[in-house]
């Protein structure tokens, strides 16, 4: 996943080798980001906030060929919108944060337009499985960089869309067998002992 931007006021300098993210003296960064998608299903998010246009309808137009999004809610399971020419609930939110599968038939690119969110954000995690993602445009280590803390034995599992197979990595004082390293606008499933949040203060002004 590669993010271009586009800026009213200044260009984005860069924060740092490991961020996809950036600075601009100007009090709104406008943009876009291209999402690459494979083949199946890819775990993905909507890493900009285009307010009304949040839906899937105005998020995925034209998409080639026949498609399917999942999206799960911790004590409800998985909810299913389909494409076929239209969506058959065109009026889906998808916001900054939830991350969701996008199963397609075709390799094709999907952009997401809208702002940068700002400010104190703040995503919900219930005890068990959550489907979520970094509300900000931003890639790196999923806590050292996004923010994401862990209890001991809590887990991160991230998706390959290449292998169409899960990746878990578990938090027990230290990332094993790694820290998870997030691109932007992929999602990911958190598990969760108790419930908590995933909680960060971002600003792109200096």
């Amino acid at each position: 996943m590669r993010t271009k931007t586009l800026l009213l006021a200044a260009a984005f300098s860069a924060v740092g080798a490991a961020t996809a993210m950036a600075q601009v003296y100007s009090v709104n960064a406008v943009g876009y980001v291209n999402t690459a998608l494979k083949p199946g299903f890819n775990l993905i998010a909507n890493p900009l906030d285009a307010g009304a246009d949040n839906t899937v309808a105005k998020l995925f137009a034209g998409l080639n060929g026949d498609a399917f999004l999942y999206t799960y809610a911790p004590g409800t399971g998985f909810s299913v919108n389909q494409y076929d020419g239209e969506w058959s609930n065109p009026n889906q939110v998808l916001a900054p944060g939830q991350g969701f599968f996008l199963r397609v038939l075709n390799a094709q690119t999907v952009t997401f337009v809208g702002e940068v969110k700002q400010g104190n954000l703040s995503t919900p995690l219930a005890a068990g499985y959550n489907l979520v993602a970094s509300q900000v445009p931003q890639a790196g280590k999923i806590q050292t960089d996004l923010g994401l803390v862990l209890a001991n034995n809590e887990q991160v599992l991230t998706f390959n869309a290449d292998t169409q197979k899960y990746t878990i990595y578990t938090y027990d004082d230290e990332w094993l067998p790694s820290e998870p390293t997030i691109a932007v606008g992929e999602g990911v499933w958190v598990r969760k002992g108790a419930a908590g949040s995933w909680t960060r203060t971002f600003s792109v002004n200096p």
